[in-house]
């Protein structure tokens, strides 16, 4: 039995890139990810206002981020060059969410001159924004719902996440920002991550929906936006059920009617943070075998390494594995797929049934449009590989070259050796 995943190019298509660019690379597929943002827009199509804001931690690349743009997407940034990378491809305003976390000055600085929307992550925020840059006119905080909300394997229980405020933080927090002068709020939460469960968010969605209203009463304010936050998981093995967005948005609507609308509440924009949903299954990390090794085990060694993709190493994720032109081959050899840092972890995957392989045949590493290039670093002195964009007409666009040994050098002062 073969457990397989589509691809968007052949083997010939990667040969021509492979030409002009060696191994490894990333490369990303622009038809699949904005048909997917249509299809997201199209199943929230009854919200008012409704917003996605790309988590651009999920793929930092401007070239990605101006898709997202194009697609009527903003974007959600945790960091200064997130926001200025934002900037620059054509985002601003409010259509930029800034996510708070142990946010130093100069960020909220930036944020507040674009005009973003800053969501504050603790109550202790409001202070340090008001007495450093003033508090804008809309704030958002997000929640972190402890033991009502359970997490998942990735983020955790909420009550050992470090993000956002109790339950009891929030009235004091919305008071508060009330009576400083603030005329308009938002609600955030995000408390899993690559969740396969529809129901989790409908849950989470009601949370909100419920908090809102408690909020609204006892303070008296009304809530301009909930955000969802992101944690929609992609099917990264063959057997795995992708969500159905229009299930969760059909039962996200009846929430909304039942406990925004029959209360008689101002209409709500709901508002996502996806990112993992909206690039994660159209990019590929394409590697080239470059040696066998058969010891207690058989391993095939590749030019791409963790420094690539880190989520095997660090989560144990599941990636598949396409080898170009084997794909109607037996699986019949057991491999540890491996890279060449000096860490025993540095492995794509690990008993893995694959075709015979031989060095020089072409890896493809699946599902990793998101969290791929974006968690590179450069231990052992590795350097990360390019990005490019398959476009729409078929033609390829390098949208990253890969660094060289002089990149790595540039921050070292070498005038006192």
């Amino acid at each position: 039995m073969h457990l397989t995943k589509t691809l968007p190019f052949d083997k010939k298509k990667i040969d021509e890139i492979i030409k002009i660019h060696p191994t490894p690379f990333h490369v990303y597929d622009e038809k699949g990810i904005r048909d997917n943002a249509k299809r997201l827009t199209e199943a929230f199509s009854w919200a008012p206002g409704f917003r996605e804001y790309f988590a651009v931690k999920a793929n930092p690349n401007p070239y990605i981020v101006k898709v997202m743009r194009e697609e009527g997407f903003g974007a959600d940034c945790s960091s200064l060059p997130e926001l200025m990378l934002a900037e620059k491809a054509g985002i601003k305003g409010e259509m930029i969410m800034l996510t708070s976390n142990d946010t130093p000055v100069s960020e909220f600085e930036y944020a507040k001159k674009l005009g973003a929307i800053l969501n504050l992550d603790d109550i202790t925020h409001i202070d340090f924004v008001d007495s450093n840059i003033g508090l804008p006119e809309v704030i958002s905080f997000r929640y972190n719902p402890g033991p009502l909300k359970g997490g998942n394997a990735i983020i955790g229980v909420p009550e050992e996440a470090k993000y956002g405020l109790t339950r009891d933080q929030l009235f004091d927090a919305y008071k508060i920002v009330k009576q400083r002068g603030v005329k308009r709020f938002g609600l955030h939460t995000m408390i899993a991550s690559n969740e396969l469960n529809a129901d989790y968010f409908v849950d989470t969605a009601e949370i909100l929906f419920d908090l809102v209203c408690d909020l609204s009463k006892t303070i008296g304010i009304d809530f301009e936006f909930v955000n969802l936050g992101g944690g929609f998981g992609i099917p990264y093995r063959p057997g795995d059920k992708p969500l159905d967005l229009e299930y969760i948005s059909d039962r996200i609507r009846g929430a909304y009617v039942e406990k925004i609308e029959a209360r008689g509440l101002k209409p709500l924009r709901i508002c996502m943070e996806s990112g993992r949903l909206m690039t994660g299954p159209y990019g590929f990390l394409v590697t080239t075998a470059i040696h066998k090794k058969e010891i207690y085990k058989d391993y095939i060694g590749v030019d791409a390494c963790m420094a690539d993709l880190m989520r095997p190493a660090l989560y144990g994720a599941y990636h598949h594995i396409t080898v170009l032109g084997k794909e109607n081959e037996n699986q019949i050899k057991r491999y540890d797929v491996t890279g060449s840092l000096c860490e025993n972890n540095d492995k794509f995957a690990i008993d893995r049934m694959l075709p015979v392989i031989e060095r020089g045949d072409i890896l493809v590493m699946h599902d990793t449009g998101a969290h791929g290039y974006a968690m590179g670093f450069n231990y052992n002195g590795k350097l990360r590989s390019a990005e490019f964009l398959l476009k729409e007409d078929g033609s390829v666009q390098k949208i990253r070259r890969a660094e060289t040994v002089d990149d790595y050098f540039a921050t070292l002062d070498f005038s006192g050796m």
